[in-house]
């Protein structure tokens, strides 16, 4: 939070609100005039200290609506805060499943590798015919690719964790976990998230402030909508005439508006329109902030069953597959070819389960997200490739 600049930025439109306060707070100044005439042997001298007094009136409605965008103001800062965040833990957790899926790969290509050249032998033997070592060579070329695809990806990934946090120079070297967390032991329960949300959101905060202040520049500008200008000044005169007598005069003098071709009601209909379009506003983010806490929950819930269902499912019983192959290939029940496909369906197994699990904890920080307020307006849900798709290229064997 300290090192991203942009987050800094936003604070000081924070102190820039609150030097708006300040301002708004003060009473007006008053404008103080002199004027000197003389001719004829006659001098006139006559002071002026003018007062706005309708802005004097209307201070403390002003200062409260100042007070009112003040805070505002902070809770945009706290909202940035909080996108901030966002955008790292999301940031975060996609660089750590890159990491994971290079490992993965990593041995994927090597079991590969081993593969083609034993395909590559045979094929000198002539135990193998041409489109058996094509098949075996290119699912080598495939997980190559992959395995650059994968390796980039970390990298950019890692780069953008470190925009985000500020990062540069020595502070480049830091080190990232080689895996994803574990998945909770059970999902939570959020039988009210539609309250929380409505309740929590900062944006939602945001447009109820600005609904309220709104509220008050209506009722200031009812108020005053006959009279829009309203000076008093306080007059000293001195007057010396030819013969050296010298005359003193004191008065004041009031200045406004008569209100003949503008009654003040096309300012009141732009305060009332506008206070109707922001009212308008908050009621359409009341509702669209309710349903994205519900598909936000919906997410979470289904792609934590998704990546527990390959936990707890399907990568044991590809575990006993690749045990029970193996064995039945030491007793000779099955040949090479076999045991080859099944250790592609594995990999592909395993790297749907990866993409699962990073699926769940996206869909975790986007329900932080939907509660507290803060999203970047990323979609929250990613495609996620099937198990069938990806091992599709070990068929026909």
């Amino acid at each position: 939070l300290l090192n991203n600049r942009g987050l800094q930025a936003a604070y000081n439109e924070l102190a820039l609100a609150e030097t708006d306060l300040v301002q708004e707070s003060l009473p007006p100044n008053p404008t103080f005039s002199i004027s000197r005439i003389a001719g004829g042997g006659a001098l006139e001298i006559e002071r002026q200290v003018v007062g706005d007094i309708l802005a004097l009136a209307t201070l403390p409605f002003r200062s409260e609506i100042a007070r009112k965008r003040f805070h505002q103001a902070q809770l945009r800062a706290a909202l940035e805060t909080l996108r901030l965040a966002s955008d790292v833990r999301r940031s975060y957790y996609r660089t750590v499943a890159a990491n994971e899926m290079v490992g993965l790969l990593t041995d994927a290509k090597s079991t590969a590798e081993a593969t083609a050249k034993l395909a590559a032998k045979l094929g000198e033997t002539g135990s193998l015919n041409k489109l058996d070592q094509a098949r075996e060579q290119v699912f080598y070329a495939e997980t190559t690719a992959d395995l650059a695809s994968a390796r980039q990806e970390a990298t950019s990934s890692r780069e953008r964790l470190a925009r985000l946090m500020g990062l540069w120079g020595g502070d480049l070297t830091f080190r990232l976990p080689n895996a994803l967390p574990a998945l909770p032991r059970r999902p939570s329960a959020l039988p009210s998230i539609e309250v929380d949300a409505v309740t929590h959101r900062i944006d939602l905060q945001i447009t109820r402030i600005e609904l309220d202040a709104l509220a008050k520049a209506l009722n200031l500008t009812d108020a005053t909508r006959f009279v829009t200008l309203l000076d008093i000044a306080g007059i000293g005169k001195t007057t010396r005439d030819p013969n050296g007598s010298k005359f003193r005069e004191r008065g004041f003098d009031v200045q406004f508006q008569i209100p003949i071709f503008d009654g003040g009601e096309v300012r009141v209909r732009q305060a009332t329109e506008t206070y109707n379009q922001a009212f308008n506003r908050l009621t359409e983010k009341a509702i669209n902030v309710r349903s994205e806490a519900r598909d936000a929950y919906r997410s979470y819930r289904s792609t934590y069953d998704i990546a527990r269902q390959y936990e707890r499912e399907v990568l044991p019983l590809r575990k006993i597959i690749t045990e029970e192959m193996q064995l039945r290939f030491s007793s000779m029940q099955v040949d090479v070819f076999a045991l080859l496909v099944e250790a592609r369906q594995r990999i592909a197994s395993m790297r749907a389960a990866i993409d699962a699990k990073r699926s769940f904890w996206l869909a975790q920080s986007d329900l932080q997200t939907v509660v507290n307020g803060g999203g970047s307006g990323e979609t929250p849900t990613e495609a996620r490739p099937t198990t069938t798709a990806q091992a599709g290229g070990g068929a026909g064997h």
